[in-house]
């Protein structure tokens, strides 16, 4: 047995958005113990530039590798974006984006080939998922929308509200008349707003949802690399640790999640983790 199956898997996000991730990793793999850092004193990342998005990567991805974990998620599609080579060659353990998983996951729902993207300003600026999805089908039509407002609400709570409502028909409407027949959440922030983004898109649009495709793509790329833990019995651990607003990352944490977690600590990263 590869003596790594044992050890966790560190997932990053810069705020709460990454949970999301965390919550479909924890249902296919429910026997991984999982760390997560929520880089809450530096949120959103997507209004950075993108040597800053990269720095804070790395220095977030430091911090994991000092937790000894086994492979590294970045549950941020800015990051992906804009920093996952950079992580690749910097850092010896394995690292996956978001980006792939979900590109790949449009081309199987889509009909018409019309995709529609939304997404940080820092993410719809990189170009990141039409080029990856145009690599796999050139004749595909890719309609991308910078969505600013939508991370500030999620982290508000506000999720169902008439404000978001109305955002959302701002920002969804130019790519509904485009005729779009998926529409990728292209943040982690994003599946939070599902059912809002729902009420404006109708049914006859499918929703990709990058952290469940994430989920996905990590369990086969684990198993392929014979790193899945597939002997231990017990359920595994979710130990998140944020840079800020401690007690309100637990409070948000077990409504989005479901499932119980450590309490956070709070962290300087990168650092030395201690106890809040």
């Amino acid at each position: 047995m590869n003596p790594k199956t044992e050890l966790p898997i560190g997932i990053f996000d810069s705020g709460i958005g990454g949970l999301t991730v965390v919550r479909q990793i924890h249902r296919a793999l429910p026997r991984e113990d999982l760390v997560y850092l929520g880089d809450t004193a530096r949120v959103p990342y997507g209004t950075k530039s993108p040597g800053t998005v990269v720095r804070f990567a790395c220095e977030d991805t430091q911090f994991l590798i000092q937790q000894n974990v086994k492979a590294v998620v970045v549950a941020c599609n800015t990051v992906s974006a804009w920093a996952l080579p950079t992580l690749e060659r910097k850092f010896g353990v394995p690292i996956f984006g978001v980006i792939i998983p979900g590109a790949q996951a449009a081309l199987k729902r889509t009909k018409n080939r019309r995709i529609g993207i939304i997404g940080t300003a820092a993410t719809v600026r990189s170009q990141a998922y039409s080029r990856t999805i145009l690599a796999r089908d050139d004749a595909a039509r890719v309609f991308a929308r910078a969505c600013p407002l939508l991370v500030p609400l999620v982290e508000e709570g506000w999720t169902n509200q008439k404000v978001t409502l109305a955002v959302l028909r701002c920002y969804l409407s130019p790519l509904l008349r485009r005729g779009i027949d998926t529409l990728v959440l292209g943040c982690t922030h994003y599946p939070l707003l599902k059912r809002a983004i729902r009420a404006v898109t109708g049914n006859e649009v499918a929703l990709v949802d990058s952290a469940e495709s994430c989920a996905q793509f990590l369990n086969e790329r684990l198993q392929s690399t014979k790193l899945l833990n597939q002997g231990r019995r017990r359920p595994g651990v979710i130990q998140p640790f944020v840079t800020d607003e401690v007690e309100r990352f637990d409070e948000l944490a077990r409504r989005f999640l479901g499932v119980p977690t450590e309490p956070a600590w709070k962290v300087d990263v990168p650092g030395i983790c201690a106890p809040p």
